[in-house]
Formats: C-alpha cells, sequence, structure tokens
C-alpha cells in the first residue's frame, strides 16, 4: 500500500443499535486492502472499545481514521463530559456507566484499559465540560 486512506466516521449518543458499525467497516476495509491480520484484530480492538465509549459516556463524536504504509492512527473526538480522572479511567474494571448500561452488557470498565493494550500508542487530551480527544496508533 503506498496510499494514505482517510476514513472519518459520525457515532451518534445513546445509539447501542448501531455501535460497532464504525469499527467493523474499518476491520472490513483494512482486510480490503491487505493488511495483516493481527494489525486489523487489534485496530478492530481498540477502535471498538473506543466507539462503544463515545456512544456511553461522551453523547457520541466523531472518528478520523488514517491508514498510512508506516501506521494506522485513530482519533476520536467528543464534546461529552471529559473524563475527571485519567489515571482511574485507565484501571482496568473502574467504570462510570450507569446501572441501566451494565444491564445491557457494557460499562464493565475495560474500555481504556483495553485501548491502551492493543494499540502502540495512545494519547487522552480531556477538558471537563468540553470533550475528550483520544489519539491511538498502531504501527504496522
Amino acid at each position: 500500500m503506498s496510499d494514505i486512506i482517510t476514513l472519518t466516521y459520525t457515532v451518534s449518543p445513546d445509539d447501542f443499535t448501531r455501535a460497532g458499525e464504525a469499527s467493523s467497516n474499518v476491520k472490513n476495509k483494512l482486510k480490503q486492502i491487505g493488511v495483516a491480520p493481527a494489525i486489523v484484530r487489534r485496530v478492530a480492538i481498540a477502535m471498538y472499545e473506543g466507539e462503544i465509549n463515545m456512544v456511553i459516556h461522551a453523547n457520541g463524536g466523531e472518528i478520523t481514521v488514517t491508514v498510512s504504509p508506516e501506521d494506522i492512527t485513530m482519533v476520536l473526538k467528543d464534546t461529552g463530559p471529559g473524563i475527571p480522572d485519567v489515571d482511574k479511567a485507565m484501571q482496568a474494571g473502574y467504570s462510570t456507566a450507569p446501572d441501566d448500561i451494565r444491564s445491557l452488557g457494557f460499562g464493565a470498565g475495560m474500555g481504556l484499559p483495553n485501548m491502551k493494550k492493543y494499540t502502540d500508542d495512545i494519547k487522552i487530551d480531556t477538558q471537563l465540560g468540553v470533550g475528550t480527544t483520544v489519539t491511538m496508533v498502531i504501527h504496522m
């Protein structure tokens, strides 16, 4: 692959019927262009976790995925409430998801930890009352 591909998705707030569509679409596109299956898997997991977090916590948002010969960069940007304590949110099992979301099988507190686990680099820029931008990179 010699070209740079950019994909953009809008994530709807509280729409669990469509949650995961963006990550599934990216997974299929990466397969089509011949990205290694192990990389496709890591991208799909990290992006799905971020997408679900956007649906649950952040009033939706926008995801931009850039695929280059060197790496895949996912930028998840929202205008949600922000993350009050990023260090705490990065702890496995810590969740601020309400009970109704947990009853749907979400909100186990593994979103951010899995995003970190499956990426080579993660950066979280958050401001309370303004929103959060998570940038994740996976090297090819």
